[in-house]
């Protein structure tokens, strides 16, 4: 069945104006039930016409056929992906950078801010001693 321009257009109308404000999820679901309406080849041409992978409007159809519909409050995607944290990788991690800092420390020593007159770009991986880190996650 050939998707005629008129539906093309309409579909093109909407996500223009509905795309700016909805979240991911969102505009998954949005992407999955105008897939489903249009039946054989909605998936590709909802894909093509919104610029979306086809994967991303097969995993909306996936997720509208599931019926897996609530999530947490105020959550976009399921717990438990991306990446894990820098000190579960390593647990070695924060004593090394500490082992770094501390000879260097400025300040209040039971203050929970720590000043150091070290600068982070050496000590995240440069060194011979030194575990490597991000600039990002050393200066948290």
């Amino acid at each position: 069945m050939a998707i005629s321009e008129a539906v093309r257009r309409q579909l093109t109308a909407r996500f223009e104006v509905l795309f700016p404000v909805l979240d991911e999820r969102q505009r998954r679901l949005l992407l999955a039930t105008e897939a489903r309406l249009i039946g054989h080849g909605g998936v590709r041409t909802v894909a093509r016409i919104s610029g979306d992978s086809e994967t991303t409007v097969r995993s909306g159809v996936f997720e509208l056929e599931s019926g897996d519909r609530a999530l947490a409050q105020g959550r976009v995607r399921r717990p438990g992906g991306g990446r894990r944290r820098a000190e579960q990788v390593d647990p070695g991690l924060l004593p090394a950078l500490m082992a770094v800092v501390e000879p260097d420390e400025r300040g209040d020593p039971m203050s929970p801010l720590r000043w150091t007159t070290k600068s982070l770009e050496p000590g995240c991986g440069s060194r011979p001693n030194w575990t490597p880190a991000s600039i990002r996650w050393a200066s948290r």
